[in-house]
C-alpha cells in the first residue's frame, strides 16, 4: 500500500469514525475464511458496518479524530493494547447495543469457549469499554430512543395515576363539589 492509498484509508476511516457514533473493535485473528463471510453476511443482514483495518490506521484515525474533538480520548485504547494483532472494526449509528447483541449472536454459531471475533474495545458516545468482558454491559446499555421512551414513560405515569382517578371517582368529585358551592 502506498502513502498516498494509506493516506486516504485513513481519511475515509477518521470521517466515518465522526459520523459513527457508537463503533467496536475486535479481533478476527484465526476465523477461517467461511466463518469471516458468515460474520460479514450478518453484519450486512443486521445493518452494520464491518471493515478490516491495520492498527496503524486506525490509530491515526482515532488521532484525528480526538484533535477535532476535544472531548474524545482514545489513549486507553493504545494504553491496554486493544490495538494489537488482527482488528475489525464495527460501526453502528442505531443503537449502542446492536453490534453487541450482533457478536452475542454470532457466538451463538461458533465456538463458544473460544469466540471469535472477540470484543478487544468499543466507544460508546466516546465511552470507552476495553476487553471481551464488557460484552454483557455492553448488550444491556440502552438506545437513546430507548431512553426517551423510558423517561416519557415515568413521566407519564404521575399525570395518568391523577386522571384515572378522577375518571375513576369523578361522580363522587361532582357531587362533592356540587354540595360545596351549593353551601355558599
Amino acid at each position: 500500500m502506498t502513502r498516498d492509498e494509506k493516506y486516504d484509508v485513513v481519511e475515509k476511516l477518521t470521517e466515518k469514525l465522526k459520523n459513527t457514533e457508537y463503533f467496536y473493535i475486535t479481533d478476527a485473528s484465526g476465523m477461517t475464511v467461511a466463518q469471516t463471510n458468515d460474520f460479514r453476511r450478518l453484519c450486512f443482514e443486521k445493518g452494520i458496518g464491518y471493515q478490516v483495518v491495520k492498527n496503524s490506521l486506525i490509530k491515526k484515525a482515532l488521532s484525528n479524530l480526538a484533535a477535532d474533538n476535544a472531548n474524545a480520548d482514545f489513549k486507553p485504547f493504545e494504553d491496554k493494547k486493544v490495538l494489537k494483532g488482527f482488528s475489525g472494526i464495527l460501526f453502528s449509528n442505531e443503537a449502542a447495543n446492536a453490534p453487541a447483541k450482533l457478536l452475542k449472536e454470532f457466538y451463538k454459531k461458533g465456538d463458544r469457549k473460544n469466540p471469535k471475533p472477540a470484543l478487544k474495545g468499543a466507544s460508546i458516545s466516546l465511552g470507552l469499554f476495553i476487553g471481551h468482558e464488557s460484552l454483557e454491559s455492553l448488550v444491556t446499555v440502552k438506545s437513546k430512543n430507548e431512553l426517551i421512551g423510558d423517561i416519557i414513560g415515568a413521566l407519564q405515569a404521575p399525570a395518568q395515576n391523577v386522571v384515572s382517578a378522577l375518571q375513576s371517582s369523578g361522580g363522587k368529585l361532582a357531587g362533592i363539589l356540587k354540595t360545596l358551592s351549593e353551601k355558599e
